[in-house]
């Protein structure tokens, strides 16, 4: 029979044994075919012992779609309906594989079409392990397929980094969980690896002790000349419009002049005014102080006064001892940038970096500095042996906003551009938000692989929907309806978009973000006392 045949493949033979017949395909198109499903075909799978089986015919399920010389289609049902008395049904279409001696293959991708009246069978658990089977690929096991208790959820480590990912999901889902289950088995996969997380709430250092180092105020020692430019006026600078621009050209002047009196700058030569050169703040005060004694009388003072009370102000703050200590004056960048990416982790492959006890107006300035680090990092390694970087960006809403909530600040900038240019240079971005509609859409678009746990907000579902592929369409409809610790996978990343239910975390490897219980913490009564006098002691010395 030719293969431009107009009549319906014989494919009876091809097929496992198991698989009967539950429907027939109606229409096809480029993305997806509608089907005619058998009533009692599909009554008499709901009562098999094998969960794949059983699932046959409702909205999530597998199925296979014959093709010619012994091929079959993997398709995802949705949109089922009654018409006529009789069930239809919309599958998307997902790969194509054959059956053979040996267990045959699978590939994402169709080439070859079924054509309307070839035969429609459900999808044994043995044939979805054959096709989630992550076997000759660098790969790591989240948990397993829905619905069945046994098949592994594969995500390709090199597909998954390599390209970006996203992990969405409103709160009280278990995406923190999940997130920390994905960090481990990377870590486990690859002990000599470099990845520094951004931890916004101070949740994920308790689940990485014994894997990596936690940094937090206390122990992150970032000396305030690693600032670009940009990044210093952020910090040094209060004022807006035309007032911003006079500040701004002052600063420059005296921070070019500043870097300048180190002696690196006379070994580098010429330096710019984003040169990561050590310089004193004394210095910087006094150069403000030498430039405005030289005003004349038509010019204003404001602008030098202003700038210079607010490095004294971030000088004498104890909040920002971690940053601009007078101690941080030294040389110290080769040994930060080989402890914060764990140049040296010796089997602790992973940085936390607990920004929770940051200022919060100088918290998007020091990831912006962390992120940038990372990228320039990257830029100037080349020509050493390649050392990839994960970076994960926990509430990456914060820092990389949509256009609508966006000003300009200098941590989007930099994290947009790891986004569209990060895999170039070996960086890998991980991207975890509760509220992906407010996370700009160009850089959620350079993900990857997109990993989708419950959303409530119609807006996030939206956004989502936009931002997956074609092929999982269908299984964005259950995003709504998912458990906790659930979630729908596509992308790079996956051989297939699946719905995955994550595997359980030891109690010692999971993030401090369980949700109090209420009504067992308010049956004690509260410890008043000296636990109030430690709370007001932190309190006053804004640390911990």
């Amino acid at each position: 029979m030719s293969e431009f045949s107009p009549q319906p493949w014989p494919v009876a033979a091809a097929l496992p044994a198991e698989a009967l017949a539950i429907g027939t395909v109606q229409a096809i198109s480029g993305a997806q075919a509608r089907l005619v499903l058998d009533d009692a075909a599909l009554a008499a799978c709901a009562g098999s012992d094998d969960p794949a089986i059983a699932m046959a015919g409702q909205v999530g399920s597998a199925i296979r779609i014959a093709g010619p010389d012994g091929a079959w289609l993997l398709a995802s049902l949705r949109d089922l309906q009654q018409v006529d008395g009789a069930i239809t049904a919309i599958a998307d279409l997902m790969g194509e594989g054959t059956d053979g001696a040996t267990g045959g293959t699978f590939r994402r991708g169709v080439t070859r079409y079924p054509l309307p009246g070839s035969t429609v069978h459900p999808v044994a658990t043995a044939q979805l392990e054959r096709i989630y089977d992550p076997a000759g690929r660098a790969a790591i096991t989240v948990g397993t397929v829905h619905p069945t208790a046994t098949v592994g959820a594969g995500l390709f480590i090199d597909a998954l980094l390599g390209k970006h990912f996203a992990l969405l999901g409103s709160t009280g889902t278990g995406k923190s969980t999940a997130a920390a289950l994905i960090l481990h088995r990377i870590c486990d996969a690859a002990p000599h690896g470099h990845v520094v997380m951004i931890d916004p709430h101070g949740e994920y250092g308790a689940a990485f002790q014994e894997r990596g180092m936690v940094l937090d105020v206390g122990n992150l020692q970032l000396p305030y000349w690693l600032m670009n430019f940009a990044e210093h006026c952020e910090v040094f600078l209060t004022t807006t419009g035309s007032d911003r621009q006079e500040d701004a050209d002052i600063l420059a002047r005296c921070l070019l002049a500043a870097r300048g009196k180190n002696r690196l700058a006379a070994e580098i030569g010429r330096i710019t005014v984003d040169s990561p050169i050590p310089y004193l703040l004394s210095d910087l005060l006094r150069l403000l102080n030498e430039e405005m004694g030289q005003l004349d009388k038509a010019s204003s003072s404001a602008p030098f006064l202003r700038i210079r009370a607010k490095i004294e102000e971030l000088k004498g703050d104890p909040r920002y001892q971690f940053m601009f200590s007078g101690m941080l004056v030294a040389d110290t960048m080769a040994e930060l940038v080989a402890r914060l990416f764990r140049m040296d982790g010796d089997g602790r492959p992973i940085t936390i970096i607990d920004v929770s006890g940051v200022p919060s107006d100088i918290t998007a300035t020091v990831v912006a500095v962390l992120s940038r680090m990372v990228f320039d990092h990257a830029i100037w390694s080349r020509g050493e042996a390649l050392r990839p970087i994960l970076l994960v960006c926990e509430e990456a809403h914060r820092y990389v906003p949509s256009e609508r909530q966006a000003h300009g600040s200098s941590v989007g900038q930099v994290l947009s551009r790891i986004a569209k240019e990060g895999r170039k240079y070996g960086i890998a971005l991980g991207l975890i938000t509760q509220r992906p509609s407010d996370l700009a859409e160009g850089v959620l678009s350079q993900c990857g692989t997109i990993i989708a746990m419950r959303l409530n907000n119609e807006r996030d579902q939206a956004f989502v929907r936009s931002a997956m592929p074609e092929g999982a369409r269908g299984f964005l409809d259950a995003i709504p309806a998912l458990r906790n610790r659930e979630a729908i996978i596509c992308g790079e990343g996956v051989a297939v978009p699946m719905r995955v239910s994550f595997a359980d975390l030891e109690e010692h490897r999971r993030p401090a973000s369980a949700d109090p219980l209420f009504s067992a913490l308010w049956q004690q009564p509260a410890e008043g006392g000296e636990a109030i006098a430690r709370t007001v002691r932190r309190w006053r010395a804004q640390g911990r």
